[in-house]
């Protein structure tokens, strides 16, 4: 009987961890580069239940057979095994921001922190004081050369995630020329994005502010090939994969689940009750 106690206790804070992935999920339907997370669970090993009440072993000429029959099979529970987190592609948003950047395909933009490199996909940058192009927090974008510096007008990230900027180049001033003929400018590759990805980004740990840290398991931070990188969208930004539909489906199932697991307790309860007050009473 407290078998089943136990069972339905499991069920609950399962249920628990559930509920948290899917709060925290709607939290940050709004939030830009944001990956769901879903809770995972996995059951204890199930008991194979037989009738022994049966005579032991049946005798017949070619050996012999087990008479017990098999009534079914009883659960143990279940418990709480990782957040799994989906990183299929959000839906992407234009804001013509020149410092906005979107990916289409997988792959993380790296920024340095004072705790080391970090990962993201909420691509929503901005122009820091010492003019680099910085996320929200302060944390400076990474290209292949280092953090990345610009002006607020002169520059275009292509497709490949190239940093291109203009520059401006005077005539000779004792040149009789036209204004238009005095300057001109001329585009020159500044730096290319750092765009990486992981053998096993799942094993990625959220350290909040749309970050990620590389992992043992999740390996270390990889560059993609120039012909595999995904491809970079300016004035895009990269919305959350959460669907506020889908989550609020789940979290009435999730209490629908705690509800039934709770009155499974207390019918255990009110069983072993009478069991102890009533039954343990007959002489």
């Amino acid at each position: 009987m407290e078998r089943g106690l136990y069972i339905s206790a499991t069920g609950m804070t399962a249920q628990q961890w559930r509920m948290d992935a899917v709060s925290n999920n709607l939290a940050n339907v709004d939030l830009n580069g944001y990956k769901r997370d879903e809770a995972v669970h996995k059951a204890f090993p199930e008991m194979l239940m037989r009738r022994f009440s049966d005579d032991g072993v049946y005798r017949m000429p070619f050996g012999s057979m087990d008479t017990a029959p098999v009534v079914g099979k009883i659960g143990m529970g279940v418990e709480q095994n990782e957040y799994y987190t989906s990183f299929s592609q959000g839906a992407l948003k234009e804001t013509t921001n020149p410092f906005d950047l979107a990916m289409e395909d997988k792959g993380f933009f790296a920024i340095q922190t004072p705790q080391g490199e970090r990962y993201t996909r909420n691509g929503a940058f901005v122009l820091g004081k010492e003019g680099y192009i910085e996320t929200k927090d302060g944390f400076p974008v990474l290209g292949e050369k280092g953090p990345i510096q610009v002006k607020e007008n002169n520059f275009t990230v292509d497709a490949q995630g190239r940093v291109w900027v203009n520059e401006e180049f005077q005539a000779d001033p004792n040149r009789l020329v036209s204004m238009e003929e005095n300057s001109w400018k001329k585009t020159t590759l500044l730096d290319t994005l750092k765009v990486v990805n992981f053998e096993q980004p799942r094993y990625l740990a959220k350290q909040g502010s749309s970050q990620w840290k590389d992992t043992e398991t999740s390996g270390a931070a990889q560059n993609i090939e120039p012909t595999q990188r995904p491809k970079i969208r300016q004035g895009f930004v990269e919305g959350s994969n959460v669907n506020p539909v889908t989550e609020m489906v789940q979290m009435i199932e999730i209490n629908r689940a705690y509800e039934n697991n709770s009155k499974m307790i207390q019918t255990h309860d009110s069983l072993m009750g009478k069991l102890i007050n009533e039954a343990a009473s007959y002489r």
